[in-house]
């Protein structure tokens, strides 16, 4: 099974020969024995992430890997588990990026910025972060359904809790194991998009209750930063 490791604000989930698909600045898929979820400091300015992610990997006694970055604390960050599949997340909504389904109460076209974050040098990006590793193989294809699964777990969760689909910042992390059972497909109806699907939301919602416990989650409205995006396209039967 997938192992997880915690030290100096840095979250290791290992499996040897994993194979990996990540939205990370340097993502795609890529073979590492581990990946990493990183806490980012307050202020985070940092423009070269690799030298960034090998300076943070190394102070903590880690291989260098994929990664994702978060303002998120480790502390935070709660791992789910259903049968084949286990689910990092760590999440923060003081970005949140809203998609209306109506036009009623909009006060423009275009995409309305809360606040823009390069006003603030202490902006601290909320962000959603899953790593899911499942042990199974997978194939290019079905590890990209295994993303699309994940992605859409976590937006069905955050619109139930917080009336978003995300924010600014999400990124994941998908896995799985070369040299396990083989499983054709990953999506909602199968074993593994199941328990993706039930693992993204009970780790959503207990680092969401870790992070901000009793109090009401941020509103696009009263969040710090966020984007709503409220645009108008041209539709047309092809």
């Amino acid at each position: 099974m997938f192992e997880t490791t915690v030290r100096d604000g840095v979250c290791q989930i290992r499996r040897e020969g994993a194979r990996w698909l990540s939205t990370a600045w340097d993502g795609g898929y890529q073979h590492s024995d581990a990946v990493y979820n990183v806490t980012v400091p307050e202020g985070f300015e940092r423009t070269d992430l690799d030298a960034y992610r090998a300076e943070r990997l190394s102070g903590a006694g880690f291989a260098v890997g994929p990664a994702l970055l978060t303002g998120v604390h480790m502390e935070h960050a709660r791992y789910a588990r259903s049968g084949p599949v286990a689910v990092l997340a760590t999440a923060g909504l003081s970005n949140p990026a809203a998609l209306p389904m109506s036009r009623e109460d909009e006060a423009a076209d275009g995409d309305r910025i809360v606040l823009d974050q390069a006003d603030s040098p202490d902006w601290r990006p909320g962000t959603v972060n899953l790593v899911v590793g499942a042990d199974r193989e997978l194939d290019e294809g079905a590890l990209a359904t295994l993303l699309a699964t994940a992605v859409e777990a976590k937006a069905a969760t955050l619109l139930d809790a917080a009336g978003v689909p995300g924010t600014t910042s999400d990124a994941a992390i998908v896995g799985c194991v070369p040299s396990a059972e083989r499983a054709p497909f990953a999506g909602s109806a199968t074993e593994i998009g199941a328990a993706t699907r039930v693992c993204v939301r009970d780790a959503i919602r207990t680092s969401l209750a870790a992070r901000y416990g009793g109090d009401a989650l941020p509103t696009v409205d009263g969040a710090e930063y966020g984007v709503v995006t409220d645009r108008d396209t041209e539709v047309f039967e092809p």
